[in-house]
């Protein structure tokens, strides 16, 4: 089953994480990028989740792949949404905020040399140009539940070199509910979150 963003909600809420297994060791290693993406419409969140992997990367490249990739999607799908997506990733928050600006100024050079992932970057660039989106990082690895299935999709996508194949219909629920059992989170309301994420953003008519 697939799932579908509303064409009515002008907000789209991505929160991204990715992963590389074993990406300090020598060698040939997989990685997958993991979002989940929710909107909202009529009263209600919906949610759907992507991820994608690659049998041979590093994690700076994953998260510049999963953004790209997202970025098209939700282009195509929900052109003219306001975009607000929130990485634990500090090289891909900085960069698309920051440093992307003084390389393409330099000629697509560092100050101590070459951009590494270059093509990613000038991607990465293009397709997030005519789009309107908040970049926000969020420490990983602290409790921050969104984040953390983020990371579990991207760990499985990276286990399993599986792809989502688009938005597909999220099992954040199921997950949430057995980490509940387990007695994590206790108390945690999604949506309650996702109100107070929209907070302070205007969107599109």
């Amino acid at each position: 089953m697939k799932g579908k963003l509303s064409p009515e909600s002008q907000l789209v809420i991505v929160h991204a994480d990715e992963s590389c297994l074993g990406n300090q060791n020598a060698g040939p290693n997989p990685g997958g990028a993991g979002a989940l993406v929710e909107s909202a419409a009529d009263g209600s969140v919906t949610r759907c989740d992507f991820y994608l992997s690659s049998s041979v990367t590093t994690n700076n490249r994953m998260a510049l792949s999963g953004a790209i990739e997202l970025l098209k999607l939700l282009d195509a799908s929900h052109h003219g949404a306001t975009l607000a997506y929130h990485s634990d990733s500090q090289y891909l928050v900085k960069g698309i905020t920051d440093w992307v600006y003084g390389w393409e100024r330099r000629g697509w050079r560092r100050k101590g040399g070459a951009v590494e992932n270059l093509e990613l970057w000038q991607e990465l660039l293009q397709v997030s140009r005519p789009l309107s989106v908040t970049w926000r990082w969020v420490r990983g690895h602290v409790g921050h539940v969104k984040n953390e299935y983020a990371d579990h999709l991207a760990v499985s996508a990276a286990e399993h070199q599986s792809f989502s194949g688009g938005l597909g219909a999220s099992e954040f629920h199921r997950w949430l509910a057995h980490q509940q059992s387990k007695g994590k989170f206790s108390g945690y309301d999604p949506d309650l979150e996702f109100q107070q994420l929209t907070k302070g953003f205007t969107t599109t008519a």
